[in-house]
C-alpha cells in the first residue's frame, strides 16, 4: 500500500513537472506578439487629425498659414475646414504663394482666393509678419505648412515671425505637425550670427533634424523670438512618426523641390546657390545636376537651363550647355546610411574648376546668396580653397554640432 502510494506521488510529480515545462517552453510562442511595422502609410499628420483641434476653433473666427502642402488627404486644409463650417477669415501666405505660382524670392502680392473668396495676404516680401490690423478680426491662428528640415528652407522664418506678431497681439496659435522627410539628418556647421539673413536666422546647423512643431518649442524654449518672447502655441503632433521613419511627401513642398530625389539631396546641394555653377535651377531636375559651361572639358554629362516660369524665369548660364554631375539617379539610401551632408561633390567640382577665382563669387550669379550665408561658416570658402580635407572641415563645425544636438533633445515629439 505505501509503495502504491509512493508510485502514485512519483507519477503524478512527474506529469506536473513534464506539464510546467511545457508550458514554460511553449509559453513565450502564446503571448509574443508581432509588433506591426510603422510604415508612411501609418503615420497620420496634424491636419488629419481634426478631432484634436476642430473643437477648439467653434464660434471661432480663424485665420491659416497655408500654401499647396496644406492638404488633408487629396484636399486642401483650407476646402476640409470650410466644409466643416470653420469660419475662416484669411489666409497668410509664405514664400511661394498660397498657391504655390511664385518663384524662389519673388515678390508675392496680397490676393483674393478665386475658389473661395478668402482674403490671402502676404508674408513675404517687404511684409514678414501679420500687423495688428491682419489680426483684429481673428480669434486663433493655424500654421500648417510642409517643411523640409533645412536651416535655408525659410518656412521655419515664416513660423517664427507668426509666433512673435501671435504673441504681440495675444492671439493663440496652433500647429499643425508634419513629417520632416531629411528628419534623420543633423549635421552641417550652426549658423554664426553674423551671417543671419533670410536664409538663415537661428542658430541652427544646415540640417536641423526637427519637425516644425518641435522647431516652435525650441524657439520659445531657447528664447530666439524678438525679445524672448513665448507664443502660446498648441502643437497637433503626427501620430505613427519617428525622425528615422522614410517619408515620401505627397505634394511637392515648393516649385524646385518637385520629387523625393531632390528634397533628399537638398541638404547637400543647396549650398551650390552660393557658387558659380547651375545646380539644376532651370531645368526639370534642380538640386539634382550640377554644371557650368566651364566644365566642358571635364566631364561628358551636360544640360541647358532655360527660364522656367513658376520655377526659375532667369537662371544662372541661361541658355548656355552646362557640364558637371547628375545625381538623379544617386542612391539617396547612402545619405540615410552615413547621416551626413555630403561635401564630396562641391570638392570635386572645385578641385577640376579652371576658373577657381570665380568658383564661390555669388556676384556673378543671379542666385540667393554668398556661400557663408547658406552654409552659414566663415571659415568654409577658406577651408576649399586651402585643400582642407573633408575631415577638417567636419571637426571645425565642433563643438557646437554636438551641442546642438544635445541641446535638440530637450524639445524632441518623437523618438
Amino acid at each position: 500500500m505505501v509503495i502504491s502510494l509512493r508510485l502514485k506521488f512519483a507519477f503524478l510529480l512527474i506529469v506536473t513537472v513534464l506539464f510546467a515545462f511545457t508550458f514554460l517552453i511553449s509559453e513565450p510562442k502564446k503571448t509574443a506578439l508581432k509588433v506591426p511595422e510603422v510604415t508612411q502609410s501609418t503615420i497620420i499628420t496634424g491636419a488629419e487629425r481634426t478631432d484634436k483641434y476642430v473643437p477648439l476653433l467653434a464660434g471661432k473666427r480663424v485665420a491659416v498659414m497655408a500654401n499647396p502642402t496644406t492638404i488633408i488627404g487629396k484636399r486642401h486644409l483650407i476646402d476640409s475646414l470650410l466644409l466643416l463650417e470653420v469660419d475662416i477669415v484669411k489666409v497668410f501666405a509664405p514664400e511661394h504663394g498660397f498657391r504655390g505660382n511664385y518663384s524662389a524670392g519673388a515678390k508675392v502680392s496680397n490676393e483674393v482666393d478665386e475658389a473661395t473668396g478668402i482674403a490671402i495676404i502676404s508674408l513675404y516680401g517687404k511684409k514678414k509678419k501679420p500687423s495688428k490690423e491682419d489680426l483684429i478680426d481673428v480669434d486663433i491662428v493655424i500654421y500648417d505648412l510642409q517643411d523640409v528640415g533645412c536651416r535655408f528652407y525659410t518656412n521655419i522664418n515664416a513660423l517664427a515671425n507668426l509666433m512673435e506678431s501671435c504673441y504681440e497681439n495675444g492671439k493663440k496659435l496652433i500647429i499643425l505637425d508634419r513629417p520632416n522627410p531629411n528628419g534623420y539628418l543633423i549635421d552641417g556647421p550652426v549658423l554664426d550670427l553674423k551671417y543671419k539673413s533670410g536664409i538663415g536666422q537661428f542658430p541652427i546647423p544646415m540640417s536641423h533634424g526637427l519637425t516644425v512643431g518641435e522647431f516652435a518649442m525650441m524657439a520659445n524654449g531657447q528664447g530666439w523670438l524678438e525679445n524672448g518672447v513665448q507664443c502660446d502655441i498648441e502643437i497637433v503632433p503626427v501620430a505613427n512618426y519617428s525622425h528615422d521613419l522614410p517619408y515620401k511627401l505627397p505634394v511637392n513642398p515648393s516649385p524646385n523641390l518637385n520629387s523625393q530625389q531632390a528634397i533628399l539631396l537638398y541638404p547637400s546641394t543647396c549650398m551650390f546657390e552660393g557658387t558659380y555653377l547651375n545646380h539644376g535651377r532651370g531645368t526639370n531636375y534642380p538640386f539634382q545636376i550640377l554644371g557650368s559651361p566651364a566644365l566642358k572639358d571635364i566631364y561628358n554629362f551636360s544640360f541647358t537651363p532655360i527660364g522656367i516660369k513658376g520655377m526659375a524665369e532667369n537662371p544662372i548660364f541661361n541658355g548656355q550647355e552646362c557640364y558637371g554631375i547628375d545625381l538623379r539617379n544617386h542612391d539617396v539610401n547612402k545619405l540615410r546610411e552615413e547621416k551626413q551632408i555630403n561635401l564630396s561633390w562641391i570638392l570635386e567640382l572645385y578641385s577640376v574648376h579652371p576658373k577657381k577665382e570665380n568658383f564661390f563669387n555669388s556676384n556673378l550669379s543671379n542666385q540667393m546668396g554668398s556661400i557663408e550665408y547658406l552654409v552659414g561658416s566663415s571659415l568654409f570658402r577658406e577651408q576649399i580653397i586651402d585643400g582642407a580635407s573633408e575631415r577638417e572641415i567636419r571637426n571645425s563645425w565642433e563643438p557646437q554640432l554636438s551641442e546642438y544636438k544635445s541641446m535638440r533633445l530637450n524639445y524632441l515629439l518623437y523618438p
